[in-house]
């Protein structure tokens, strides 16, 4: 059941991924805390090395296809990410676990507040 449990949440991740851009932190990191018990570093974890592969290739291809993607941009972005990826991970090894989870409750929070009353 739980394998089951893994893939349909890929799957709505992955609907939500390819519709509009989102999965890892606003559907992937709450779901593997709440519903699977991971710690909110371990859901973290996990949501980058699951976005890896799925979302870096099928979705991006599909947007690429449709002219939808802007290469160059990306790539710089990509290696910004790159750098910039490994540099979170490392300061976030060392933030206390509640702290970790309320950071991020608020950061999801003002990126919804901005999204909800700004035209």
């Amino acid at each position: 059941m739980t394998q089951t449990a893994y893939i349909l949440l890929g799957l709505i991740a992955g609907i939500f991924g390819g519709m509009f851009g989102i999965g890892g932190a606003t559907i992937l990191i709450p779901a593997l805390v709440y519903f699977f018990g991971l710690t909110q570093h371990q859901a973290q974890g996990t949501t980058l090395a699951i976005m890896v592969p799925p979302i870096g290739l099928l979705a991006a291809w599909r947007y690429y296809q449709s002219g939808n993607v802007k290469l160059g941009m990306a790539a710089l972005i990509c290696a910004g990410f790159l750098v910039g990826g490994y540099l979170g991970a490392s300061f976030a090894q060392n933030v206390p676990e509640l702290l970790m989870r309320r950071m991020f409750g608020i950061f999801l929070m003002l990126v919804a507040l901005k999204m909800i009353f700004t035209k």
